[in-house]
């Protein structure tokens, strides 16, 4: 990961389309509930479209270690049989970077009586806190040991009852955790949330037969599941719009540029960046709505926007676009006022402490930005002309960010430790050449 990258300023425009890569959230959960699905109707399950980033691919050999088959490997498809799956491993199971992988597997493993394995990460992820998923498992019955909250993590499976659960955060994979443990557990387990988390779980589980219903009462939105009948299918995963963002972001600050973006998930539970575009008065366009294994998908045609208004995010909109907060704060420094960051402390508690880092990085540019507890207040400026050194921390959405703010940097920008995107999008870099090289 130790590749450093040096931009020069971009004198051209973007132009053309491109067809953005799988969904990492939706790939994790095509694996993970795929094997769960095999496992049960003893079927192979087809996934089509998967994520080959390095985080999808830790949840694909973590289930190759506990007896998970894959078939047919080739062109982003393969073929899942979990007849023989879940079994103890015989090594440790290591996550890497990936606190999808981890999460969401604790949940599941958990509720497997007779099962063991200890869970491990890279430096990073054994510095992040998984006591948000540690807890409700727990109530659930779970043995499970841990480094004070953090990593190496032992799973010790065991039968689980069902709980009623209020999450003190909106979040994914808290809620996919408990969920997937609910599979498996006697009675009704329920989860509520003050804000709708993102709900690709849900919609997968739905769309494959599992008894879960969802709705909203004067204690939050909830969702419920119990032990479920599957049906046999194939998932497709859609287009990734978190991958998506930084090819919006791009599009709309660069001047004369017009792209479009082919086969975006459109989850009314991640689009919290459309809604930030409508407020800073972007010109962008959906169009070729449809819908993909349960999902919602687009095509989005963005283009370059002179007046960017300055906007405000906070609140219920935070888990529908937290991990697009980095390259919207990049939107932010070009904007006509001031933007303000808010309610995203959780921020904090990414690859990286996002807030600080950013702090950090947009500083390193020239612009003015505040630091806050829970985000941060951005300046926006009518241009950027400074040389800036940049690090990365090893955060994939950092470096992707930087890379976007380089691209109208007048000065020479250096971004460390660029490699570190491949944990999320390999294909980043290709991507933004074939838009940048386009010669209509």
């Amino acid at each position: 990961m130790s590749k450093d990258i040096t931009n020069v300023k971009f004198s051209g425009c973007l132009s053309g389309e491109i067809i953005i890569p799988p969904d990492k959230s939706i790939s994790h959960r095509s694996l993970i509930i795929g094997a769960v699905v095999s496992k049960q109707t003893g079927k192979k399950i087809r996934v089509k479209n998967l994520s080959l980033g390095k985080d999808c691919l830790a949840t694909l050999d973590i289930l190759k270690n506990v007896g998970v088959k894959f078939f047919n490997f080739s062109n982003r498809e393969l073929e899942i049989d979990a007849k023989e799956a879940f079994r103890s491993p015989f090594e440790k199971l290591d996550c890497g970077n990936s606190g999808t992988s981890a999460r969401l597997l604790m949940g599941l493993f958990s509720s497997i009586n007779g099962f063991r394995a200890t869970f491990t990460g890279d430096e990073s992820l054994e510095k992040r806190p998984m006591g948000r998923v540690i807890k409700p498992l727990s109530l659930m019955g779970a043995k499970i040991n841990s480094n004070e909250n953090k990593m190496p993590i032992d799973i010790y499976g065991n039968d689980l009852k069902a709980i009623t659960y209020n999450s003190p955060i909106a979040s994914a994979q808290v809620k996919s955790a408990i969920l997937l443990a609910g599979l498996n557990s006697c009675g009704i387990t329920k989860v509520y949330e003050n804000y709708l988390s993102r709900n690709h779980t849900e919609v997968m589980l739905e769309y494959l037969g599992a008894n879960i219903k969802t709705g909203k009462d004067e204690n939050g939105f909830w969702v419920s599941i119990e032990k479920s009948e599957f049906k046999s299918g194939e998932i497709e995963v859609v287009g990734d719009i978190s991958s998506c963002a930084f090819f919006m972001v791009a599009a709309a600050i660069i001047p004369n540029s017009k792209v479009l973006i082919k086969n975006v998930g459109i989850n009314p539970t991640r689009t919290g960046i459309l809604d930030v575009f409508r407020q800073a008065e972007i010109n962008f366009s959906i169009l070729n709505e449809r819908t993909v294994s349960g999902e919602k998908v687009a095509d989005i045609e963005v283009c370059y926007t002179k007046n960017i208004k300055p906007f405000e995010i906070k609140g219920d909109i935070i888990p529908r676009l937290i991990d697009e907060i980095p390259v919207l704060a990049v939107l932010a420094t070009v904007a006509d006022g001031i933007s303000e960051i808010s309610d995203a402390s959780d921020l904090r508690n990414k690859e990286s402490d996002r807030i600080k880092a950013m702090v950090e990085g947009l500083s390193e540019f020239g612009i003015k930005i505040i630091e806050k507890d829970d985000g941060f207040t951005i300046y926006g400026a009518k241009k950027v002309n400074k040389k800036a050194v940049l690090e990365t921390h090893l955060d994939h959405r950092l470096a992707m960010s930087y890379y976007i703010l380089s691209l109208i940097n007048e000065k020479e920008t250096i971004i460390k430790d660029f490699g570190c995107v491949n944990t999320s999008f390999p294909e980043f870099l290709e991507l933004m050449d074939k838009i940048k090289n386009f010669r209509g």
